[in-house]
Protein backbone atom coordinates (compact mmCIF):
# COMPACT_ATOMS: atom_id res chain seq x y z
CA UNK A 1 0.00 0.00 0.00
CA UNK A 2 3.17 2.49 0.80
CA UNK A 3 3.88 1.87 -2.65
CA UNK A 4 0.99 2.58 -4.51
CA UNK A 5 1.06 6.18 -2.34
CA UNK A 6 4.62 6.82 -3.13
CA UNK A 7 3.42 5.72 -6.48
CA UNK A 8 0.96 8.03 -6.74
CA UNK A 9 3.19 11.21 -5.14
CA UNK A 10 5.54 10.95 -7.50
CA UNK A 11 3.38 11.06 -10.43
CA UNK A 12 1.60 13.71 -8.92
CA UNK A 13 4.88 15.60 -8.61
CA UNK A 14 5.99 14.61 -12.09
CA UNK A 15 2.60 15.80 -13.54
CA UNK A 16 3.29 19.28 -11.49
CA UNK A 17 6.55 20.43 -13.49
CA UNK A 18 6.50 22.77 -16.21
CA UNK A 19 6.80 21.38 -19.55
CA UNK A 20 10.29 21.47 -21.02
CA UNK A 21 11.52 24.29 -22.75
CA UNK A 22 12.89 24.65 -25.50
CA UNK A 23 15.49 26.85 -27.70
CA UNK A 24 13.48 28.43 -30.72
CA UNK A 25 16.46 30.34 -31.91
CA UNK A 26 19.93 30.54 -31.50
CA UNK A 27 22.39 32.46 -33.47
CA UNK A 28 26.01 33.96 -32.44
CA UNK A 29 29.19 35.54 -33.75
CA UNK A 30 32.23 36.18 -32.48
CA UNK A 31 35.26 38.22 -33.56
CA UNK A 32 38.38 39.28 -31.74
CA UNK A 33 36.69 43.26 -31.44
CA UNK A 34 32.94 42.71 -30.90
CA UNK A 35 30.60 39.77 -30.70
CA UNK A 36 27.00 39.20 -30.90
CA UNK A 37 23.80 36.86 -30.00
CA UNK A 38 20.20 36.26 -29.91
CA UNK A 39 18.06 33.36 -28.25
CA UNK A 40 14.83 32.72 -28.02
CA UNK A 41 13.14 29.81 -26.31
CA UNK A 42 8.98 28.36 -26.57
CA UNK A 43 8.09 29.75 -23.13
CA UNK A 44 8.33 33.64 -24.22
CA UNK A 45 11.88 34.15 -22.86
CA UNK A 46 14.18 35.91 -25.60
CA UNK A 47 17.53 37.66 -25.94
CA UNK A 48 20.46 39.97 -27.95
CA UNK A 49 23.29 41.24 -27.14
CA UNK A 50 25.98 43.06 -29.18
CA UNK A 51 29.57 43.97 -27.94
CA UNK A 52 32.01 45.85 -29.42
CA UNK A 53 35.54 47.32 -28.17
CA UNK A 54 36.23 51.41 -28.28
CA UNK A 55 39.74 53.09 -28.10
CA UNK A 56 41.10 49.87 -29.66
CA UNK A 57 44.97 50.15 -28.28
CA UNK A 58 44.26 52.88 -25.84
CA UNK A 59 44.57 52.90 -22.09
CA UNK A 60 40.98 54.02 -22.41
CA UNK A 61 39.90 50.50 -24.31
CA UNK A 62 36.51 49.99 -23.16
CA UNK A 63 33.97 46.97 -24.34
CA UNK A 64 29.98 48.85 -25.01
CA UNK A 65 27.37 46.56 -24.89
CA UNK A 66 24.29 46.92 -25.99
CA UNK A 67 20.86 44.63 -25.81
CA UNK A 68 17.62 43.60 -24.32
CA UNK A 69 16.00 40.45 -22.78
CA UNK A 70 12.47 39.85 -22.48
CA UNK A 71 10.18 37.45 -20.42
CA UNK A 72 6.84 35.86 -20.52
CA UNK A 73 5.64 36.58 -16.57
CA UNK A 74 3.31 33.58 -15.33
CA UNK A 75 -0.09 36.19 -15.70
CA UNK A 76 0.83 36.07 -19.26
CA UNK A 77 2.36 40.08 -19.36
CA UNK A 78 5.71 40.32 -21.18
CA UNK A 79 7.77 42.51 -19.99
CA UNK A 80 11.13 43.93 -21.56
CA UNK A 81 14.19 44.96 -20.50
CA UNK A 82 16.58 47.39 -22.89
CA UNK A 83 20.18 47.78 -21.55
CA UNK A 84 23.56 49.69 -22.19
CA UNK A 85 26.36 48.44 -20.19
CA UNK A 86 29.89 50.43 -20.55
CA UNK A 87 32.02 52.60 -18.78
CA UNK A 88 29.48 54.11 -17.45
CA UNK A 89 28.09 51.26 -15.76
CA UNK A 90 24.64 49.18 -16.68
CA UNK A 91 21.84 51.04 -17.50
CA UNK A 92 18.94 49.24 -17.81
CA UNK A 93 15.46 50.46 -18.82
CA UNK A 94 11.73 49.80 -19.28
CA UNK A 95 8.33 50.43 -18.90
CA UNK A 96 8.01 48.86 -15.87
CA UNK A 97 11.30 49.82 -14.03
CA UNK A 98 11.59 53.02 -11.87
CA UNK A 99 12.44 55.89 -13.90
CA UNK A 100 15.19 58.33 -11.23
Amino acid sequence: MKFVIVLAALFAVAMARPGDVEILKLESDVQPESYNFAVETSDGTSRVEDGKLKDVGTEHEAIVVHGSFSWVDKDGQKYTVNYVADENGFQPSGAHLPVA
